[in-house]
């Protein structure tokens, strides 16, 4: 199969981090456009609009969408309606109905839908899983806490309705917890930190069990200042199991049995050029749904303004 013509739409820093080396890496795809407001490629036609784009390149196969989520589901109609296939950067859509409606969009096209989620794909995700599976798991605890300023400076978008605050990294802890315990898991408690000043909180707590009554505890915060905290610990029959620096690290009992370099985003588009070349398509909103319970449920407690 000769390689597949790919275009992003959103030329932005994970564009830059992630999506461009993965894809230069990749033998599967070949990069043959970008649609941005204001980011452009070296090298690549660019275009202002996902249309201009469509209109000019018909040769696109795949389109790869990196806008914010609240903008998202209009890109993926059009390029879904062409006869792309689609990758959607984690979370999938603005809301659950988004998410659907495209799913049934790329199945009446015949084309493939990818939600991807990146941290599924962090090299000690998959040992994790295989502990889990293999002893009997007493309680999880869910620590996901960062600098919102380093990470996310001077973005406003993650701050308005629809950004989704700090469930932004966080829907990476529920993307690994729904992927690696045995049993699924619902919320049954939230409390929602908003500052004063904007409409997506800054903080949460989860409290979440599963059919047997397994405890599950998440606390996410983007007020962490100093060294940055992605761990998940299960306590267990077998001991404790502590997946750290969001799935790159596994120990069991103080022991480290698997770390490996992070390669998560080589994985993804290995993964999409999968479901294209097998006519399917992977589209799991377990996590998203996650953040829906947790506006439901959730308490809303206000905090102090945040500023950039």
């Amino acid at each position: 199969m000769p390689p597949i013509n790919l275009a992003i739409v959103g030329v932005g820093k994970i564009v830059r981090d992630q999506h461009l080396p993965s894809v230069a890496r990749s033998a599967d795809f070949n990069l043959v456009a970008t649609a941005s407001r204001h980011g452009t490629i070296d090298g690549v036609p660019a275009y202002k609009t996902i249309d201009e784009m469509l209109d000019a390149v018909p040769s696109i196969d795949a389109v790869s969408l990196c806008m914010p989520p609240q903008y998202r589901y209009e890109a993926a109609h059009k390029a879904l309606s062409a006869g792309k296939h689609v990758f959607l950067e984690k979370p999938p859509g603005a809301t659950l109905s988004e998410v659907a409606d495209l799913e049934a969009i790329a199945a009446a096209r015949g084309v493939s839908l990818f939600a991807s989620w990146h941290s599924r794909y962090a090299p000690a995700v998959e040992p994790a899983k295989a502990f889990l599976a293999s002893t009997h798991i007493k309680s999880v605890e869910v620590i996901w806490k960062e600098d919102v300023r380093h990470w996310h400076p001077n973005q406003a978008w993650i701050w308005q309705a629809g950004g989704l605050g700090v469930f932004d990294p966080g829907i990476n802890a529920l993307s690994i917890i729904t992927h690696i315990l045995p049993k699924a898991a619902f919320i049954t408690a939230a409390t929602l930190e908003f500052p004063e000043n904007c409409d997506a909180p800054i903080a949460a707590e989860l409290h979440f069990k599963d059919a047997d009554n397994l405890t599950i505890h998440a606390v996410f915060d983007w007020r962490q200042t100093g060294k940055q905290t992605w761990d998940i610990v299960a306590e267990t029959n077998a001991g404790t199991m502590v997946l750290a620096e969001g799935g790159a690290k596994l120990s069991i009992n103080g022991d480290l049995k698997f770390a490996e370099p992070e390669q998560e985003y080589s994985a993804l588009y290995s993964r999409f050029a999968q479901i294209i070349k097998s006519g399917t398509s992977d589209v799991d909103i377990a996590p998203l749904r996650h953040v829906a319970d947790a506006f439901l449920l959730g308490k809303r407690k206000s905090v102090a303004a945040f500023h950039d």
